[in-house]
């Protein structure tokens, strides 16, 4: 942890909120002075204070300890700052409508940047009446397959789990999609746009 960073973060949200050191201290079972230290570099806070003193703060324990707090400036979502993030370890798939911290497992996801879609990962897209039906000829063994095709529309995005052994396509509503994500677990994320 940065003391500076951390310190400077402490002062400044705890400020925000309108508290003093003391009423900082008084809501967390401490000293004014311990609330002191942190603010000014010479201590840290102990872990087991870091959830009550986050939540004391209004910012996730996360932004607490990066040292950077995560500002919505988008006021309205727009489907054009869309952010995918994957777990390694569980496949977890989360979808964000701009910049993020996000974690899964203890691990910091990273948002993706998808490829623009290669021959290999070419999906078929066929329009039955007022569905899409994508599908594509990719391995889909346990150790190579695809996990998911991802659907965005104006106003929203679906998402469907593909699974190792089992057939890489998917049914989505025509309605308003503009584009299409797959993931590959080796060759990681593609866009397809609608034309």
């Amino acid at each position: 942890m940065n003391p500076f960073v951390t310190g400077t973060m402490i002062k400044q949200l705890r400020e925000g909120r309108g508290l003093t050191q003391q009423q900082l201290a008084r809501e967390l079972s401490v000293s004014d002075k311990a609330v002191s230290k942190w603010e000014t570099g010479r201590g840290y806070p102990d872990i087991s204070l870091m959830e009550p003193l986050a939540a004391a703060l209004g910012v996730s324990v996360m932004e607490l300890m990066s040292g950077e707090q995560a500002v919505n400036t988008n006021g309205a979502g727009n489907m054009q700052r869309l952010k995918i993030h994957v777990c390694p370890l569980c496949g977890n798939v989360i979808v964000s409508l701009g910049a993020a911290i996000i974690s899964c497992h203890g691990i910091l996801l990273p948002a993706l940047e998808p490829e623009t879609v290669d021959e290999e990962h070419r999906p078929t897209i066929q329009r039955v009446e007022d569905e899409y039906f994508v599908s594509l000829p990719h391995e889909m063994t346990k150790t190579h397959h695809l996990s998911f095709l991802l659907a965005v529309r104006d106003e929203g995005w679906e998402v469907k789990k593909l699974y190792a052994e089992g057939p890489a396509e998917a049914w989505f509503p025509v309605a308003r999609t503009k584009c299409f994500y797959l993931y590959c677990n080796r060759h990681g994320l593609f866009r397809l746009p609608i034309k």
